[in-house]
């Protein structure tokens, strides 16, 4: 009987979950799970779930302690699934505040140990923005493991891995749609797309600059995408695509692999060069952006919620 591409992914790639549904999680038993404020209040609007979160509006002190002890409790009920990693956001709302991003850390480490929780295995994540890197760089050396998501350009993975984070998630279809935006009628399959020439590029320099960063290939639009990306460190695959990359057969080749050149590495950013990089890359400055708002117009939602369910 011919394997699934599933299986044969989990031969050369870690496979990461992206969701917060249990369920799913049960289901294709991946080795860690990703979350962030779209997929939190995903698994907040289930009807399971309203009783709980009730009690916890009513029972914390301002809005913004019932949003990290939500996160924290669907994190927790992750943790419990998956023997690896479970990333939990800092809230988009301090993407561009280092110290309150650092605080912020550390209050949803403290809650996960509360709950039973090493620290070791939690990844806050952080927006890849000059001030999150920042953060990144203090809670990493202070012991705290870091996610830089929302990364779209290399200037950004170039500073991630200076910073000594523990993992990057470079976003593949957001880029892909950008650049279909603007060239509707062109062939972006399979290694054409913009999203995994990216990560294969940050990739590549990573092996080769012997940083021990994690690359983890975040948001497909299609398991063409993944299946591109092949041999990738790690993988952070919706329900959906693991659902179809589990019902096809076939053979997966292994696409990525470390290169045994080594180069040095680029010198480092400081913040003008960083800013002057984004600036440049109009892809990268115009998703990080949206990234940070649609993330915070999910939280924003969460909060209503939140608010409504304190009140009765």
């Amino acid at each position: 009987m011919a394997t699934s591409l599933l299986s044969q992914l989990k031969t050369m790639t870690t496979v990461v979950a992206d969701t917060g549904d249990l369920e799913a999680i049960r289901r294709f038993q991946p080795q860690d799970a990703t979350t962030n404020p779209s997929l939190i209040l995903q698994a907040s609007q289930q009807e399971a779930r309203r009783e709980r979160l009730a009690q916890i509006a009513r029972d914390s002190a301002d809005i913004n302690e019932a949003v990290d002890r939500v996160a924290v409790e669907i994190g927790r009920e992750i943790s419990e699934l998956v023997p690896g990693y479970v990333s939990t956001e800092v809230s988009a709302r301090l993407s561009f505040d280092r110290q309150a991003t650092i605080s912020r850390a550390y209050s949803l480490i403290e809650r996960y140990q509360r709950e039973g929780v090493e620290a070791e295995r939690i990844l806050i994540k952080i927006a890849s923005t000059w001030e999150g890197i920042q953060a990144a760089q203090e809670l990493e050396r202070n012991g705290i493991r870091t996610n830089l998501t929302l990364l779209f350009g290399f200037a950004q993975a170039q500073a991630c891995a200076d910073a000594g984070a523990t993992l990057i998630s470079p976003f593949v279809g957001r880029i892909l749609d950008w650049h279909k935006a603007r060239q509707p009628d062109a062939d972006f399959s399979g290694s054409k797309d913009p999203g995994v020439k990216s990560v294969k590029r940050i990739y590549d320099y990573y092996k080769a600059a012997g940083y021990n960063t994690i690359v983890m290939g975040a948001s497909f639009r299609n398991i063409g995408e993944i299946q591109a990306l092949a041999g990738c460190d790690r993988l952070t695959i919706s329900p959906k695509l693991l659902d179809e990359l589990d019902q096809q057969a076939g053979d997966l080749p292994q696409q990525l692999t470390a290169s045994l050149n080594r180069i040095t590495a680029e010198p480092a950013l400081d913040e003008a060069r960083f800013r002057w990089e984004m600036n440049e890359d109009e892809m990268a400055h115009d998703k990080l952006a949206e990234g940070i708002r649609k993330f915070m117009a999910d939280q924003y939602q969460l909060e209503t919620l939140l608010g409504e369910l304190s009140r009765r």
